[in-house]
């Protein structure tokens, strides 16, 4: 537990500042992030990440990723899904020369693998574009929706909410998480109001809740899946990018899908 305060502690002086700050700094940390959560994917699917594999599906992911002015040299013909794609032809004809070696299934899965972590990153640009107070807003509910979870499931948790995928989660932390996220979210509100009326903000609150927490179950499936009890190492007693991403690579999208980003 020590471990992972000091972790957490340290994170935060780090990612808060830069949040705030915005800009260049605050583009460039999420482009690091996401290339260091795809690289582990790369790693759960056990491919080196100085593999001509590993370097491919991280270009396609840097063009995902980054800001749209940063892409203000290229033809407009060209844009980031258009390169994206180009990659992804780079990719299968690949499996041609290692004469399957690298697979069909194993392009399947980087292609599959660097779109959601790269748009969920790219998104998280876009949230602190729209404003820093939009972007702390949704982060204010995903972290109080995973605590509140962990603290209530603790206390009062009977009902396995998906035992095959995360034994440890129960429908009464599901619901006391989303219950002290819109509490959270209702008083962030009074203070910097978001877009729409009241009932708006507490309908998009439990939405995106939710939605946090079925990303979490996704890693958590994602990892089952491999074998492996975290993403990646480099947190300290929180395991990897992944593992502390997870709900926001589903809430920043779906924040962007009904409008608020």
């Amino acid at each position: 537990m020590k471990q992972r305060v000091i972790t957490a502690v340290i994170a935060l002086i780090v990612f808060i500042p830069l949040a705030v700050i915005g800009g260049t700094p605050f583009d460039i940390l999420a482009l690091i992030l996401g290339l260091i959560g795809l690289s582990e994917i790369l790693v759960m699917r056990k491919k080196l990440l100085v593999s001509p594999e590993a370097i491919i599906s991280g270009l396609a992911a840097l063009f995902l990723i980054v800001p749209q002015n940063w892409l203000a040299f290229l033809p407009t013909i060209a844009t980031r899904f258009t390169i994206f794609y180009f990659f992804v032809l780079v990719l299968l004809l690949y499996t041609v020369m290692t004469r399957n070696r690298f697979s069909f299934d194993d392009v399947g899965v980087l292609v599959l693998g660097a779109l959601f972590v790269s748009l969920g990153f790219h998104y998280l640009i876009g949230a602190r574009q729209a404003g820093v107070d939009t972007l702390f807003f949704l982060l204010l509910i995903v972290w109080t929706t995973d605590s509140g979870a962990y603290l209530i499931g603790r206390k009062l948790g009977k009902n396995k909410l998906a035992p095959h995928i995360s034994p440890n989660k129960t429908w009464e932390g599901s619901i006391g998480g989303t219950l002290a996220a819109l509490v959270v979210g209702l008083i962030f509100n009074l203070f910097w109001p978001q877009a729409g009326n009241w009932f708006m903000i507490c309908g998009m609150t439990i939405l995106l809740s939710a939605i946090g927490q079925a990303g979490d179950l996704v890693e958590s499936a994602l990892k089952r899946f491999y074998g492996v009890k975290d993403s990646g190492k480099i947190l300290p007693g929180h395991g990897g990018i992944l593992d502390r991403f997870d709900s926001l690579l589903f809430v920043l999208p779906f924040a962007h899908f009904i409008g608020l980003i």
